[in-house]
């Protein structure tokens, strides 16, 4: 019999998320019989614990009793019980200094940490995680920010809405000139979620050359892909593989689309070892249009000059002054608006939960009972229970030393 715990959110601030809903638990101790699954009592998640235990889910304070617990965010150390098996995002894998302390305690208390991060297929992309609504979340901030920008509408905040369909018949208030162009750059799930809200919108897809070459009479929007917002210094062509092996020697290209956007949706993956997508230089030019910037992928100080620092679901908006290069009040004359929330599928905790948690009943799951035949969740763990890091993550001895 294999017990799985579902445990509470330690942080602060809370996070409201789950990486099982009610109604996934119940799917899955009817799918696997030989699995029991207990949830640990919380007063702060966004499913309560009486839904649960209506769904036949044994819902108490202690889980120690089980063998695999699984949480959202990082364990606060005195939380973490020694000799599990845990599972949640610890963000210590690129030597996160703020969470050494963590990885430190988990090694002491002989704990084996699969990272919802590194839970990938064999071809290396990711099975879980919360991109797909980090990308709708941010795209209707973005139109969010708009309104208040221009006064013309006004939108409740996602967190206020009850769920996703609420937040979706918002959506109905947006008015824009029919001249309007947004542009999205990377792929993956969070573009993939960015597009969802932009399809509910009705904006027109449009090839990145007819978004630069062509007028519209309707609100269009491009998706740029590495290869396009980025070229080779020495002008040779070069493969996506090619970029992300190496992206030294690389320059952005990404002004000639900037000459030609009000709304920017940045969903792309950045190496520091990249260039910058637009710098504080090219945010000053007369050639910059771009107006507001929902920085979905939010690194700070980075590929986006106007990201300064997070923002927060309370206070998602402020400006940024390309010609004083500095925040200013977010709607100020001639600032760049900016959204830039760094947990922004929080506000819409249940969808988020839901969709998380049918990723990992669909990819992650099944490994538990098929004797993690094919290696995945022994390539995701960072430590075991004999105390030491294994092979593949021995790169964070240095780290963990401090």
């Amino acid at each position: 019999m294999l017990k799985i715990g579902i445990i509470r959110e330690g942080k602060t601030p809370p996070d409201h998320r789950v990486p099982l809903t009610p109604e996934q638990c119940k799917l899955l101790k009817n799918t696997y019989k030989e699995l029991d699954i207990t949830v640990q009592s919380s007063s702060v998640r966004a499913f309560k614990d009486e839904e649960y235990r209506d769904h036949g889910i044994e819902v108490k304070d202690d889980v120690s009793h089980c063998d695999v617990l699984m949480g959202v965010k990082e364990v606060p150390l005195d939380m973490l019980i020694p000799g599990k098996t845990y599972l949640f995002f610890s963000h210590t894998y690129k030597k996160q200094s703020y969470n050494r302390k963590l990885l430190q305690t988990i090694l002491d208390k002989k704990i084996r940490l699969i990272d919802y991060e590194m839970l990938k297929e064999p071809g290396g992309k990711r099975l879980l995680g919360f991109g797909r609504y980090a990308g709708i979340v941010g795209t209707y901030n973005a139109f969010r920010a708009w309104g208040a920008m221009t006064s013309d509408y006004n939108l409740k905040a996602a967190h206020d809405c009850a769920d996703r369909r609420e937040m979706e018949r918002e959506l109905i208030k947006v008015v824009l000139p029919p001249s309007t162009k947004v542009l999205i750059t990377g792929g993956g799930r969070v573009a993939g979620g960015a597009m969802e809200v932009l399809s509910a919108l009705r904006f027109t897809h449009v090839f990145p050359k007819e978004y630069i070459n062509q007028e519209f009479r309707e609100p269009v929007f491009t998706q740029l892909d590495v290869l396009q917002y980025f070229e080779r210094e020495d002008g040779r062509e070069f493969t996506r593989h090619e970029f992300y092996k190496n992206p030294e020697g690389f320059r952005s290209r990404f002004m000639r689309y900037a000459h030609y956007t009000d709304i920017y949706i940045p969903c792309h993956f950045w190496s520091n070892r990249s260039p910058y997508i637009f710098t504080r230089e090219d945010a000053r030019s007369p050639e910059f249009r771009i107006k507001l910037v929902s920085d979905i992928s939010c690194d700070i100080d980075g590929p986006v000059a106007s990201t300064l620092r997070p923002s927060t679901i309370e206070d998602p908006f402020y400006g940024y002054d390309p010609q004083a290069e500095k925040e200013v009040p977010f709607g100020s004359l001639g600032a760049i608006g900016v959204s830039a929330v760094d947990n922004l599928p929080c506000e819409l905790p249940k969808d988020a939960s839901e969709d998380f948690g049918n990723e990992l009943i669909k990819n992650v799951i099944p490994h538990f009972f098929n004797g993690d035949k094919e290696g995945i969740l022994e390539a995701a763990s960072e430590t075991d229970r004999q105390g030491k890091l294994t092979p593949k993550f021995s790169y964070l001895e240095d780290y963990v030393k401090g």
